[in-house]
């Protein structure tokens, strides 16, 4: 596999079709793997956090997600094919899980937005069978979650606890089990419930998710002032490389 570097962060060169096909194949084989879906704000807070760093360099994988991150790279002459956005690649692994009845475990989130999730996997994938779903306010150094998720013998796991946190939690958490595809999902499982509705599919064919996600919740706009620090980082490595 090709890999793409980004301010130090390895990007799988990869699309969501073949990055599906790729991890499909890792759960027929019980392959334990750690999946990270990083936009340019986890690029730069691994930057500046040599912990964190360290987290994502453990990971199996880790896609685009974000637009920014495939205009660097274009930047860098190091093109990526396409986003290999976090939500999608969730959506197409649960379409996995329903062919192959799949068992699935959710972490994070607030209860009733986790238990609408459940729901809307439950009626919209009727085959994935959800073997257990613990909200995102837990004690982190009680060992009994992680041990009591590992005997349910999960073939997917989604932690949807914002990043760092799910990086964090998976990283510290994952040598405890014997398998499973675990994956930071971020937001996800407020979309699944209803509560967050994502950009139109033209928005996101044209690349402007962001701004449609900026127009619906305005209060993400410091969240977004990263971007163009992340780009003047970007075009100072192209220069330094030159």
């Amino acid at each position: 596999m090709e890999y793409v570097k980004i301010l130090g962060t390895n990007f799988i060169n990869t699309t969501l079709k073949d990055f599906t096909k790729v991890i499909t194949q890792r759960i027929i084989e019980n392959k334990k793997t750690f999946i990270v879906t990083a936009n340019p704000e986890i690029v730069m807070h691994a930057e500046a956090n040599s912990d964190y760093q360290m987290v994502l360099d453990q990971a199996d994988f880790i896609t685009a997600d974000g637009i920014g991150i495939v205009k660097a790279a274009a930047l860098l002459n190091r093109p990526l094919p396409e986003r290999v956005a976090g939500f999608d690649l969730m959506i197409e692994l649960l379409k996995v899980a329903n062919n192959k009845n799949l068992r699935v475990y959710l972490l994070g989130a607030e209860e009733t937005v986790l238990l609408k999730a459940v729901d809307h996997i439950h009626t919209n994938y009727p085959n994935v069978i959800i073997v257990g779903h613990h909200h995102g306010f837990f004690d982190w150094d009680d060992p009994s979650l992680a041990e009591n998720m590992k005997q349910l013998n999960a073939d997917l796991i989604f932690v949807a606890l914002g990043f760092p946190k799910q990086e964090n939690w998976i990283y510290q958490n994952i040598n405890k089990f014997d398998k499973g595809i675990f994956m930071g999902v971020g937001g996800s499982f407020d979309v699944l419930s209803g509560n967050v509705k994502r950009a139109p599919l033209v928005w996101r064919k044209l690349n402007i998710e962001w701004l449609y996600r900026l127009l619906k919740q305005p209060s993400r706009w410091k969240r977004m002032l990263v971007l163009p620090k992340f780009i003047i980082k970007v075009l100072e490595k192209k220069i330094s490389n030159e």
